[in-house]
């Protein structure tokens, strides 16, 4: 019997390695000769790097960066085996980093990520992923190029202040001391919006109120990174704003695809693929999936829904488990997952839900177990 095991985190509880792990024990203590292959998955946002490198090895490092409003923080990113760089754009830019009290949409900066991705091309990265989920900024990723060697001037010829406010200011992009080795590597980055820079559709119409930014600051930054957008079109040659996926993190994806020529792929289907999902589930009799809440919203991009299409062209089928199922979490029937199992036991606060979550896992996992055998007649 050959089962892969390849779930999300269970936020704020367990990671995907973590799960996948429990259950992989309650499995064995059923089936103790099943092979068991964990995979643990992300989504492109937050325990990407995690995920990464439980599945494929590697090394977690840590650095000195800059936060979204400046001040320092230690950011980390992965050296996976084959030489890649994974790198979570939160770890350095994220809205959890800056307490809502302080929270600055106009001077929030993404230059953190760029020192981030810095220390990856200083490691010899030959590929670098890149997660965009979470970010606090909305600079067009301004300051990611910056962070680079870009140069973005006023028409003084001096460097603007950080933040996507300031970009009304910009005259001139001076990319003559842009990291050469940038065009050496190749860029992927796992998003799953498709906005265009500017509009009503637009990163800051649609992601700008998430981070605070009052219909004032709305108007302001979205004016601002099209004029960003007006000059970076003279310096490259070419118009990126209405590109689908640039306002992903705030236009963070702007410059990744405008500036370094990175590519998009949704975020499970860029994990799984460097995962190898794919590979793994030839042969397996069964996939367990999983993340914290199911429902009708897991359709959108989730881990679960997107594990569950790879298996199913494989002919696998799919059982997930969740610390809870909400509401429309039926629709999921449709998406290629059979069938889908709660971990409570029973009424439980929320708190002592995500502290018994690895044992609720293991249990449940060894009671499907048993069920698979009674079903199967496998031993």
């Amino acid at each position: 019997m050959k089962v892969v095991i390849a779930p999300d985190s269970f936020k704020e509880s367990l990671s995907a390695a973590e799960v996948a792990a429990a259950i992989g024990r309650g499995w064995a203590r059923v089936f103790p000769q099943a092979e068991l292959l964990l995979l643990p998955m992300a989504d492109g946002g937050e325990g990407t790097v995690d995920a990464l490198l439980a599945s494929l090895g590697g090394e977690r490092r840590e650095l000195q960066a800059r936060g979204p409003l400046g001040e320092p923080i230690t950011a980390h990113w992965g050296l996976l085996t084959d030489g890649s760089a994974a790198i979570e754009v939160a770890s350095a830019s994220g809205l959890h980093l800056i307490d809502p009290a302080r929270r600055d949409v106009c001077r929030a900066s993404s230059r953190g990520s760029g020192e981030v991705l810095l220390a990856a091309l200083d490691a010899g990265a030959t590929r670098i992923i890149l997660g965009l989920g979470g970010s606090a900024t909305n600079d067009g990723g301004a300051g990611l190029l910056q962070a680079l060697g870009a140069r973005l001037l006023d028409v003084q010829g001096r460097e603007l202040e950080p933040g996507g406010a300031a970009l009304v200011g910009l005259a001139r992009i001076d990319l003559s001391q842009l990291d050469r080795r940038l065009s050496e590597v190749e860029i992927l980055v796992a998003a799953d919006v498709d906005n265009p820079l500017c509009g009503p559709r637009g990163a800051s119409a649609i992601f700008g109120p998430q981070k605070g930014a009052s219909p004032y600051d709305v108007d302001l930054l979205d004016a601002a990174l099209g004029h960003f957008a007006s000059c970076a079109a003279q310096a490259l040659g070419k118009d990126w704003q209405h590109e689908a996926g640039v306002g992903a993190a705030g236009g963070l994806g702007f410059a990744l695809k405008a500036f370094l020529g990175a590519s998009f792929c949704p975020g499970i289907q860029l994990v799984a693929r460097i995962a190898g999902l794919a590979e793994a589930l030839v042969g397996a009799d069964l996939l367990i999936t999983g993340e914290g809440r199911l429902d009708s919203q897991t359709l959108h991009g989730k881990t679960p829904v997107g594990v569950a299409a790879i298996a199913k062209q494989a002919g696998v089928p799919v059982i997930a488990l969740a610390g809870s199922l909400g509401e429309g979490y039926q629709a999921l029937y449709q998406a290629g997952i059979d069938a889908a199992f709660s971990l409570a036991p029973g009424p439980i606060s929320l708190q002592l839900a995500m502290a018994s979550a690895a044992g609720e896992l293991e249990a449940r996992a060894c009671d499907l177990a048993r069920l698979w055998r009674v079903a199967t007649g496998a031993n």
